[in-house]
């Protein structure tokens, strides 16, 4: 029996939502490493990491690799995820996380605005107001610094676009096996990495490389659930529940370094949530459960 749509939305939110929290973790720990060592060796070696757990799955389900459908969709989604990540991590460098996520969470309005144009998707009116709600909170809660008016800020608006036009060509090409999406987009982040590591590369110790490693494999799961995730559900029907990455990321920061929720953070959240809870309200009502 097929999976009723509703139920099929359903699994693609869930999948959605778990890829955010990997992307607040894989963010985390971004950070941390980027501050010794190349943007580029990072991207290579956290490539080497996500291949070690990739290769089972290669070896156990054998999709056809070099079976590429619409190649230059492929290779333009390819380099649009390597550019975000390139500069996100740079980015970081320069600007504080939450600078750079405030860019990054403009992602839901350019998304959001892509999917009719270039997806042919029907984007109603709610599910914009939704949008917007969910980047007010965000500005509310990460309280943008001087800081996020200098150099980097073009770096990291350009990383936001970017990783909004991966997940629109993501959802462009959902007929594509998800690993064969999974395995390209590392294979030309490690090459493109690989490509700076002579101008620019630290030898790491133990613990770092294990942390690459990580990093690798964090981001490597994130990017299946969100590749899974996007051919489920319309890109419109997903793209605001990026917001909920503010809240991981303020969990992680009293967590790990006991920064404790400040007023800004707890009223940027509840704005955040109560954009969630209108969104699912109009859209049992509006019958968009179904695409």
């Amino acid at each position: 029996m097929p999976t009723p749509r509703p139920a099929t939305i359903g699994l693609g939110v869930g999948l959605y939502l778990a890829g955010v929290f990997m992307f607040a973790l894989n963010d985390a720990l971004g950070k941390w490493l980027v501050k010794d060592y190349g943007v580029g060796q990072l991207m290579m070696l956290r490539s080497i990491g996500a291949a070690v757990v990739l290769a089972p799955m290669m070896i156990a389900l054998r999709p056809r690799l070099l079976d590429v459908g619409d190649t230059p969709l492929q290779i333009l989604r390819v380099l649009c995820i390597s550019a975000d990540t390139f500069s996100f991590y740079w980015a970081t460098r320069t600007m504080p996380l939450a600078d750079v996520m405030t860019f990054y969470m403009a992602a839901p309005l350019i998304v959001t605005a892509l999917s009719a144009p270039l997806l042919g998707e029907k984007v109603e009116r709610f599910r914009w107001i939704a949008v917007a709600i969910g980047f007010v909170g965000v500005v509310i809660a990460l309280r943008p610094t001087p800081q996020m008016f200098s150099w980097g800020s073009p770096l990291a608006l350009f990383g936001a676009t970017m990783f909004a036009l991966g997940q629109t060509l993501t959802r462009k090409l959902r007929g594509a096996h998800w690993l064969q999406l999974t395995v390209w987009q590392f294979a030309g982040g490690a090459l493109i990495g690989a490509a700076t590591v002579p101008f620019a590369w630290t030898r790491p110790n133990a613990f770092d490389l294990g942390l690459m490693a990580l990093v690798g494999v964090v981001s490597m799961v994130c990017y299946v659930f969100i590749t899974r995730a996007l051919a489920l559900a319309r890109a419109a029907v997903l793209a605001p529940l990026q917001y909920s990455a503010i809240l991981w990321a303020s969990l992680m920061g009293w967590l790990v370094w006991r920064d404790a929720p400040t007023l800004p953070i707890i009223l940027g959240n509840a704005v955040i949530i109560g954009g969630g809870l209108y969104l699912a309200a109009r859209g049992r009502m509006e019958g968009s459960a179904v695409e």
